[in-house]
């Protein structure tokens, strides 16, 4: 049988159908064009005027693609007049709209649940509140180095709609899953993994309950086939062990933390790595071995070991070790100016990124932190700041919020911290360094999403660095 049939199967199904892609975003772009060439009939929705859409709008427009935008964009969506609708990861799915198309007949899906129903290959999905980018990074870096042709993509950025066809049974696929995209899926992946949960996304996910049910779609329909890689150090994840339909491979970087007789693990002893799958302990990696500072590191690289086990040699996962030298806007080094050492970790759009980030350093550093408001506490936050930050700068709609929950903490008045506002995330950076002195450390790492003044925590870390290298 063609391994593709699959998506042969699908291409029979769709030719002559109304479809409708709602969101014309970076996923849905290459989605679009896809269907077209499938011979669909495509309208694509979204709240952005052609104006602002510009050159896709008249790219799109020139393959025949009909439109519905700017205000009421999604008023002509009822009506089942359309087979599928292909919704953005960024729209609830129990949107009123929505609802009314799948009661009148429509099948609710997305660009991500398509590519994962169509892939002629195993899929190793990674999702988590904190490292899933860096860990899915690692996994497919991993399994290249062994000489199988990977293809990464997903929530990291690069969808792969349009690979569909050159992907072949004998490839791997990593993909970087979110909570929104994982949330109403109906596929889960051969190997998931789940690196930690912890409150995240709460401005968009109506409880946090609802944020757990949609990471544990990741292996939700797994079968007894599969793997299950769950961090044993994160309660959440610990958890979810006991709905396993899988063989089930934990990870910890506590040492002596995990239970000796669970049957697969990956654990940090004696300063290095270890494996036991059933049988013995083996020694992969040493600790020093590991090029990308921080603990946080440490926990990605056990996630990812976890996940290639018996994919990958020892030997490529040491090579990739040694040579990996982290994700851009994670705790990435950008320059050092007049003795102050300037790192930027943009990503860091929670607090436990933000803690993780405070930890990888051995001195008290100068922190520029806040931003758009996902609604989550920030008082574990607070302990560590109080540790680990010599000065806080801060900036955005959280700004108050931070300062309070760091004032109000036992140890602020004793700590010597001392606290900044900022109007401008210029003026924060500009502030950071004129408070900084020779061998200080000055990190961007946010604990909050950039959305309040950037269009996403890539532009905000891009704007970091050009602010730096500008002084």
């Amino acid at each position: 049988m063609n391994p593709n049939y699959k998506l042969e199967q699908f291409k029979s199904q769709i030719k002559g159908e109304s479809v409708a892609v709602v969101g014309i975003g970076v996923s849905n772009i290459p989605l679009i064009k896809q269907l077209i060439k499938y011979g669909a009939k495509v309208t694509a929705y979204d709240q952005k005027t052609s104006t602002a859409l510009g050159t896709t709008y008249k790219q799109l427009k020139s393959l025949g693609v009909k439109f519905s935008i700017g205000d009421g964009y999604l008023e002509n969506l009822v009506g089942g007049k359309y087979k599928y609708i292909f919704k953005t990861p960024g729209m609830r799915a129990d949107n009123a709209f929505i609802n009314k198309a799948k009661a009148n007949g429509s099948v609710i899906t997305s660009e991500i649940e398509l590519f994962m129903q169509l892939c002629a290959c195993d899929i190793i999905g990674v999702t988590g509140s904190d490292g899933k980018t860096t860990t899915s990074t690692l996994i497919a870096q991993m399994i290249k180095t062994q000489g199988i042709t990977t293809h990464l993509g997903g929530n990291i950025g690069t969808p792969l709609i349009d690979k569909i066809e050159q992907i072949t049974s004998h490839d791997m696929v990593v993909l970087e899953l979110s909570s929104f995209q994982l949330q109403n899926i109906s596929v889960s992946p051969k190997i998931a993994v789940v690196t930690n949960v912890s409150p995240n996304h709460l401005d968009m996910h109506n409880s946090m309950e609802e944020y757990v049910n949609a990471k544990s779609n990741i292996f939700n329909l797994q079968n007894p086939n599969c793997r299950l890689v769950l961090n044993y150090d994160n309660a959440i994840t610990k958890n979810f062990a006991e709905n396993k339909k899988a063989e089930v491979f934990l990870f910890s970087s506590t040492p002596s933390a995990l239970d000796n007789s669970l049957d697969k693990r990956a654990f940090v002893r004696d300063d290095a790595i270890f494996v036991n799958d059933g049988d013995a302990d083996v020694e992969v990696i040493k600790i020093s071995d590991i090029l990308v500072p921080g603990w946080h590191n440490v926990e990605n690289f056990l996630a990812a070991i976890a996940a290639v086990w018996g994919i990958v040699s020892i030997e490529s996962i040491i090579n990739v070790a040694k040579s990996f030298k982290g994700v851009e806007h994670r705790i990435e080094y950008v320059a050092t100016k007049n003795g102050i050492k300037f790192y930027n970790d943009s990503i860091a759009s929670s607090p436990t990124r933000t803690r993780a980030a405070l930890k990888s350093f051995d001195q008290k550093v100068v922190l520029i932190a806040g931003g758009y408001d996902k609604k989550i506490p920030f008082d574990t936050l607070a302990e560590d700041i109080i540790a680990h930050v010599k000065k806080l700068i801060l900036i955005g709609k959280t700004a108050s919020k931070i300062k309070k929950e760091v004032m109000n903490h036992s140890g602020f008045p004793n700590s010597g911290l001392i606290i900044l506002n900022c109007d401008s995330f210029a003026g924060a950076v500009q502030t950071a360094y004129e408070n900084a002195t020779n061998n200080d450390v000055i990190l961007l790492s946010p604990a909050c999403a950039s959305f309040d003044m950037f269009v996403d925590f890539e532009h905000r870390g891009k704007k970091f660095k050009t602010l730096v290298n500008e002084i």
